[in-house]
């Protein structure tokens, strides 16, 4: 387990992690398992039947967090990857995912990743994915992640996603079904760069009476690259659901945003906005007023923007 530098470097990246973890984890590299680790509250066990894990968390367990993260260091790699998790009633629980690239060769590297989650009622989930991607090869950097999310009475789960920089083509779909006074809150952050192209699918129904679902994209589209985004909220129910998306366009890069509410209550609050824009020059020349050159100014702004 992180034999190299290589390694190292990426789950640090992608997992904030420095060493061994502590508690549940599962680390994959290059298609296979490169450590695993159950506790007594969280159990991982691998798939009979095809690529993945089951992640089974007992009922109560509260304050433990469970790493999950894929790593590729090879060129040519392409794999889809099933993983399950099972999270029990009355539970406080950190999931940390996240998938990182490294690729110096000629042909293209790929995850795709299906992420199914079964949370149970009262249980409370914090799910955080992180993708990036480096090296020097022509071969692409490719992900594909697929989360669906079942949310009981009760249960809520906060979403963060960010994709970092260096991954060429990616295509995201999450769907989120919530019941009675459940609550999703999914928090989208995103840049691209030179020619990569990013799409992302969301949908959070609110189905049980009292549920509530908000969606944040942040997004910085530099260079050629292109983004189209669309979330979802669908209220089923006495619900609230907001959709917000602010998105800041650089060179001759291009952005699409289309949020959409849908109402099939008349007890239904939903409220959508979007924004896309420049860095405002006012922005820039104070930041240099403050002794930063151009390009500093603009790094600076932002790395705030998607903070």
């Amino acid at each position: 387990m992180m034999e190299n530098e290589i390694d190292r470097a990426l789950l640090e990246k992608i997992a904030d992690l420095l060493g061994k973890p502590v508690g549940a984890f599962n680390i994959r590299k290059d298609c296979g398992c490169d450590g695993r680790q159950s506790t007594e509250h969280i159990e991982i066990t691998g798939k009979e039947d095809k690529p993945g894990i089951d992640i089974r968390v007992k009922d109560g367990t509260v304050g433990e967090t469970c790493h999950i993260p894929v790593i590729i260091t090879k060129p040519g790699i392409e794999e889809m990857v099933y993983n399950d998790f099972y999270i029990g009633e009355n539970c406080s629980v950190n999931i940390v995912a996240g998938c990182g690239i490294h690729n110096c060769g000629d042909k293209a590297s790929r995850h795709d990743g299906i992420h199914t989650f079964y949370v149970g009622k009262h249980s409370h989930v914090h799910y955080t994915e992180k993708h990036y991607g480096e090296g020097d090869g022509k071969g692409g950097k490719i992900m594909n992640p697929q989360t669906i999310v079942y949310l009981e009475e009760g249960a809520s789960i906060q979403m963060d996603t960010t994709q970092i920089r260096g991954i060429d083509s990616t295509k995201r779909y999450t769907k989120i079904i919530c019941g009675k006074g459940a609550e999703a809150v999914v928090t989208e952050r995103l840049l691209t760069h030179g020619e990569q192209v990013a799409e992302s699918d969301l949908i959070i129904e609110l189905n049980g009476e009292d549920a509530k679902g908000r969606v944040i994209s942040r997004s910085v589209a530099q260079d050629a690259s292109s983004q189209v985004f669309k979330p979802c909220v669908v209220g089923n129910a006495k619900c609230f659901g907001h959709v917000q998306c602010d998105s800041i366009i650089m060179g001759p890069a291009t952005i699409h945003s289309v949020p959409e509410i849908a109402a099939n209550s008349t007890e239904a609050q939903l409220i959508h906005e979007a924004a896309i824009g420049k860095i405002a020059g006012d922005q820039l020349l104070k930041l240099q007023t403050l002794g930063l050159t151009e390009e500093q100014a603009e790094d600076c702004i932002l790395k705030g923007f998607l903070a």
